[in-house]
């Protein structure tokens, strides 16, 4: 094995007194320290090189790897492994060349102090994040833990509650837990009012939705109106089987085609935090409305390409699965896309055209897979009365490569 040359240290608010005797021991034989000015002010002088952090983060991974034939320490918050700095760590350096010795992260500490159970709670992180990242996770009576931004982050959280109906959320500001500065101020989000809070904070929102409150499920098949469009939209109930056949997984990644207002992808992305997806559309007025509802629906880092997807799709990482809203009647597409899929990737496509049709009944008949017909009424009012106004066919292609 590698000689684990680099050690990641978790570090409370009780300072090095409180490590365990394998961390202490660590951080005393370093010959470099590297951490933020709060955790190098914890440690008692042992005459190693002290390195604080730097932007671009890259600078200082250079450093550290300059110094592989030495013992190199680096001090985390507590658990370096959730959301902390060790994942960072681990795209530049092998495992078995480090240590990693966690804390009690911030999220335990907080649900103790609230008396919360952990596994009920979702667990976010807003460090050099987006803030309407918590928006898919805003529901009735849903409990969050927040690693925060900064001193500003709690009242921009109360500010976001209250514009979506959840200004009567239970709002907990908890500070430099585990040790002597430790304070704790809770009130309604509608009532926070600037209070004064420190950078280093961890947030605990108990939802409470209003009677104005938008309730929307992570779940595929979300309102319409939720999506500004200009009417090229892939309808609520046809989206929720698009959805059920491209099969969301964690970590995977769509590419939308043709993507309209971004309804598929974002639907795509708001399953897992962790799903990835980029929406291709040719229109830039379009691409502007993705972002729009992108940033209100939650998903700020949905990729957008204003393009030609038959131009960019050779210079894409390869997909998972594949949404094409618009364009499979173009010459090449579906080639360029199949080819381009993942072993065991999913492929969807819907037309509303006669033309459309003739294209998907080729590739079936090609590739096989399933071709499907979806027609959608929706009540109306006719006259004093209420009849059924049936929406376009849609006509969908779907299979997956295996």
């Amino acid at each position: 094995m590698t000689r684990r040359w680099l050690s990641v240290v978790g570090i409370g608010e009780d300072g090095f007194e409180a490590l365990t005797p394998r961390a202490k021991m660590l951080v005393e034989n370093a010959d470099t320290i590297v951490g933020g000015e709060r955790h190098l002010g914890m440690l008692p002088e042992n005459g190693s090189l002290k390195l604080t952090w730097t932007r671009p983060l890259s600078d200082v991974m250079q450093r550290i790897g300059e110094n592989r034939d030495t013992p190199v320490c680096v001090l985390a918050t507590g658990d370096p492994m959730f959301f902390g700095i060790g994942v960072t760590l681990g795209r530049y350096f092998q495992p078995d060349e480090m240590e990693i010795v966690p804390s009690i992260s911030a999220f335990s500490l907080a649900a103790a102090r609230l008396g919360w159970s952990l596994a009920e709670v979702e667990k976010l992180s807003l460090h050099g994040r987006p803030l309407t990242l918590i928006v898919p996770f805003l529901a009735p009576n849903q409990k969050l833990l927040i690693l925060s931004d900064g001193a500003n982050t709690p009242a921009q959280i109360a500010r976001l509650l209250e514009e979506r109906g959840y200004g009567a959320s239970r709002l907990t500001v908890l500070e430099h837990m585990g040790g002597p500065r430790e304070k704790v101020l809770s009130m309604a989000a509608a009532e926070w009012d600037e209070q004064d809070t420190v950078p280093f904070n961890t947030i605990g929102i108990k939802c409470v939705a209003g009677e104005d409150a938008t309730i929307l499920s992570r779940g595929s098949g979300l309102p319409d109106e939720v999506f500004t469009n200009d009417g090229n939209i892939t309808k609520r109930e046809v989206r929720a089987v698009t959805l059920s056949r491209l099969s969301p997984i964690p970590g995977q990644h769509l590419w939308d085609i043709g993507a309209g207002c971004g309804s598929v992808s974002i639907e795509w992305m708001r399953f897992h935090s962790l799903c990835k997806a980029t929406a291709i559309e040719i229109r830039s007025d379009r691409i502007e409305m993705i972002a729009r509802n992108a940033i209100y629906l939650g998903v700020p880092q949905l990729g957008m390409l204003e393009a030609d997807a038959i131009n960019v799709i050779p210079d894409l990482d390869p997909p998972d699965a594949i949404f094409i809203g618009g364009g499979i009647s173009k010459p090449g597409i579906f080639e360029l896309c199949w080819d381009s899929l993942n072993s065991n990737g999913r492929l969807v496509a819907n037309v509303v055209t006669l033309q459309g049709e003739a294209t998907l009944a080729a590739l079936h008949q090609k590739y096989g897979g399933y071709l499907t017909r979806m027609n959608v009424s929706r009540a109306q009012p006719v006259g004093s009365f209420t009849g059924w106004k049936p929406q376009m066919a849609v006509t969908q292609f779907s299979l997956v490569k295996n």
